[in-house]
């Protein structure tokens, strides 16, 4: 696997698609041993993909899109300028509550930055923000949406570790919430040194909260429905992205009233790339991962680990600033995909709550999006309100020491963040 790993860097390094490095390099282990049956190279994707609980990945992103296509992001975005418009930073302030917002919507931390980016961006810029801290504001806080259910990250690492779905939901609502506070704070730090102004110069009123809150209901109990029957045994996790679309599509048709023949095709175009991507990344995983046991690379992880400490936090952290590096140059779902399988012994040997490991994965791998050299969410959010590399880096401090501190109380508090998944299951 030594060879594997590092061809896999290389092919990374020389630009090569994730997808492509990902299963090129895994298809290294065959020709180490040509007496492996070279149908396997075959059966592996195929069998990658038949496996019935990633159903529910491309439901859910079909789900996604579709109430996006239905009018839901327009008013959730005016609901979270209604309650955050009066603060320091009032446009920065309402995209962090917005991705929090979204988290029930889209479950993708890119799909969400680019979206805050078109809708927000041209606003921020008026109000006299930098590109580089509109550009971070944006990047940074799409990471609440990954963790809040449906957030595909969860579903693929309970998929891949064999994890309770429905845990990984109920936790990720509570980091959600945690993360949304944490980048409310920073936000309001860095615009208070900054003196960026509020949105609107009086709070909205009850009456206008309110009756926002009746028009964007529908997208706010979305999360709550999902975990509601999960947990009372009415779905399970493929079943209720089922569940998702048909409720997307009701809503968007009958309720707002803005699904049309035409927006449904959209969102359909929207779903089949985004699924498309997604899929083969996963699908081609399995050949990468296939020689991984067989070289018993997990037990060489856990003795070097455990050499380092036998303390669990420790062993935490540690992983923290693995994932960390490691996301700074490889996708979310493929970082998931491959490490997975190498950690998880370690964690069940060290007695760590395999949700707890989950959340704290899922959030880390995420942020790889928002850092150079290959973050995607950077690179989006830069393109789309004219960002540079160069302006976005220097700003990017804060919104990473910010990120990790949160990481810190995470690993050592998992208390509160596992009540909810706790009490209900």
């Amino acid at each position: 696997m030594t060879l594997v790993f590092i061809a896999f860097v290389i092919f990374l390094l020389f630009g090569m698609p994730m997808a492509f490095a990902i299963g090129i390099s895994g298809a290294l282990f065959f020709l180490q041993h040509p007496n492996l049956p070279a149908t396997i190279l075959v059966q592996l994707p195929v069998t990658q993909t038949q496996n019935f609980a990633l159903l529910a990945v491309p439901l859910f992103i079909f789900a996604g899109n579709l109430l996006n296509s239905g009018g839901t992001t327009q008013r959730l975005a005016k609901f979270a300028g209604l309650l955050t418009g009066h603060m320091r930073g009032g446009f920065a302030q309402t995209s962090v509550v917005l991705s929090t917002l979204m988290g029930g919507v889209s479950g993708s931390a890119i799909a969400d930055a680019a979206m805050e980016a078109r809708l927000l961006g041209d606003d921020m810029k008026k109000a006299g923000y930098s590109k580089g801290f509109i550009a971070n504001n944006i990047a940074f806080t799409g990471l609440i949406t990954a963790t809040i259910p449906p957030g595909n990250a969860l579903i693929i690492f309970g998929t891949t570790s064999n994890v309770s779905i429905g845990k990984l939901f109920a936790g990720g609502l509570i980091v959600g919430g945690f993360m949304m506070m944490v980048m409310m704070l920073a936000t309001w730090g860095i615009s208070r040194m900054r003196n960026y102004q509020p949105a609107r110069s009086t709070r909205a009123s009850a009456k206008e909260i309110v009756v926002s809150l009746k028009e964007c209901i529908w997208a706010l109990i979305f999360p709550i429905m999902l975990l509601v029957g999960i947990r009372m045994g009415l779905f399970t996790p493929s079943e209720v992205g089922a569940f998702a679309c048909i409720y997307a599509l009701l809503v968007g048709a009958f309720i707002y009233k803005e699904l049309n023949v035409k927006t449904f095709f959209e969102a359909l175009e929207n779903t089949v790339k985004d699924v498309g991507a997604v899929m083969f990344i996963i699908a081609l995983s399995a050949i990468f991962g296939y020689g991984v046991p067989i070289e018993k690379v997990p037990q060489v992880v856990s003795q070097f680990m455990v050499g380092i400490s036998t303390n669990p936090n420790i062993i935490l952290l540690l992983l923290v600033l693995i994932l960390t590096l490691v996301g700074m140059f490889m996708e979310g779902a493929a970082t998931i995909l491959i490490l997975t399988p190498v950690f998880m012994p370690l964690i069940l040997q060290m007695g760590i709550d395999p949700v707890h490991f989950g959340l704290i994965v899922c959030t880390v791998v995420t942020m790889g999006n928002c850092t150079p050299p290959v973050g995607l969410s950077m690179f989006t959010v830069n393109s789309i309100i004219g960002c540079s590399l160069n302006e976005y880096t220097k700003e990017m401090i804060p919104w990473l020491v910010t990120f990790l501190l949160s990481m810190i109380v995470l690993v050592f508090l998992p208390g509160p963040f596992l009540f909810l998944q706790n009490l209900l299951f």
